[in-house]
């Protein structure tokens, strides 16, 4: 399993549009992809999962990924989240 952390910059947090590039994102990986905020977690494949934490800018989250392409997932989301987040 691969783990990164981001510190969500967008002064909106995670809201819709990025959400859902998100999800799509994670959707092109065959591994299990997390996204964890706090104590709660959500599969980063499903939308109303991701958007119903409630991330705001400033919050810490991490993205596991596990699976055959796994280092490909994680390295591809810390890109994603750079650019969009």
């Amino acid at each position: 399993m691969k783990e990164l952390s981001y510190i969500i910059k967008d002064e909106n947090g995670i809201h819709a549009r990025p959400a859902g590039l998100l999800v799509k994102k994670a959707g092109n990986f065959k591994s299990s992809v997390k996204l964890i905020y706090g104590e709660k977690s959500a599969d980063c494949k499903k939308l109303f999962a991701v958007m119903g934490l409630g991330i705001k800018c400033g919050s810490e989250i991490k993205i596991t990924a596990d699976g055959e392409d796994e280092e490909s997932a994680v390295s591809e989301l810390k890109k994603f989240l750079e650019e969009n987040l």
